[in-house]
């Protein structure tokens, strides 16, 4: 069946560490798949069955130059025989993210950032498809009805005793699956990578539960920003651990997780932290700031 390469995964390890003395448990969801890791696999793969099944021949999203979802969906729509076509935020660049998008038969649209505030609206939407014909639609980070679909079934790797889960936020799709797979005694905790609290609107669109809280104190002053101290964490957390955080979503959650267990305002043991993969974007990182996050 075609969907065989993309929904044969591997084994999701769960891994204790222990770092500068506090134990930390992970759920390693970043070893999945060779591509289509974390928590992309999880929000793409109902999307791409639906697709399919409805007879669509591309998948059409929108992401930035350095998108983690741009990459993996390029890498999904080709294992089930989907052409792809990325709506890409900003000036053309050259960069490792998109050259792999590239490589893996998806089609690049450069379109400035104004242009770019329209991706959900319906006349700029019948545009694309007059310029792209028909095409199956997945939001800017994958975040819909169907991902989160996938994403409550990340609940289902974990073991009942863990009683907070941590996971870092981005579009909300992650958490909001978490949250509706989630047992009432079991609370969600989410660190937010991007600057304001409006993030929590986002996530009450998909749920009615009310067991879960979203931490803004770590963004490191927003999406896809950060400060020396972020990077000398990433690099002594791998040193120590074994364990590779990207700069723009797990290395500000788990930043944050070990200061609020260091605070005492956070409790490690029964805590679950969701490793959700990106790691493909340190690449483009280094290239674009230096190597400075050692890998």
């Amino acid at each position: 069946m075609m969907y065989d390469n993309l929904l044969s995964i591997k084994p999701v390890p769960i891994e204790v560490v222990t770092y500068q003395g506090i134990p930390l448990t992970f759920l390693r969801l970043d070893k999945i798949h060779s591509i289509v890791s974390g928590n992309k696999y999880f929000k793409l793969k109902h999307n791409l069955i639906e697709a399919v099944e409805s007879g669509y021949k591309q998948v059409l999203t929108f992401g930035g130059a350095f998108s983690n979802h741009i990459a993996a969906t390029a890498h999904a729509a080709s294992l089930v025989g989907l052409n792809s076509t990325g709506i890409i935020r900003g000036e053309e660049i050259g960069n490792p993210t998109l050259a792999f998008a590239k490589s893996e038969g998806m089609q690049l649209a450069f379109i400035d950032r104004a242009t770019y505030r329209n991706k959900n609206e319906p006349g700029y939407l019948d545009s694309l498809k007059n310029e792209f014909e028909d095409f199956y639609l997945i939001p800017e980070g994958g975040t819909n009805a169907l991902a989160i679909k996938g994403t409550k079934e990340i609940i289902q790797l974990i073991p009942g005793n863990y009683k907070t889960i941590s996971c870092c936020v981005g579009t909300g799709g992650t958490m909001a699956g978490l949250i509706e797979g989630s047992s009432n005694d079991q609370k969600i905790l989410g660190f937010s990578v991007l600057k304001g609290d409006w993030i929590r609107d986002e996530v009450k669109q998909w749920t009615e539960k009310e067991n879960w809280d979203i931490n803004i104190d770590y963004h490191f002053g927003g999406y896809a920003k950060w400060k020396q101290p972020l990077i000398d964490f990433i690099n002594d957390f791998r040193q120590e651990t074994n364990i590779p955080l990207d700069p723009v979503y797990n290395g500000k959650m788990v930043y944050g997780v070990v200061d609020l267990i260091r605070k005492d305002k956070l409790n490690p043991n029964y805590l679950m932290i969701i490793h959700s993969g990106g790691l493909q974007g340190i690449e483009g990182f280094n290239q674009r700031f230096g190597n400075i996050i050692e890998t």
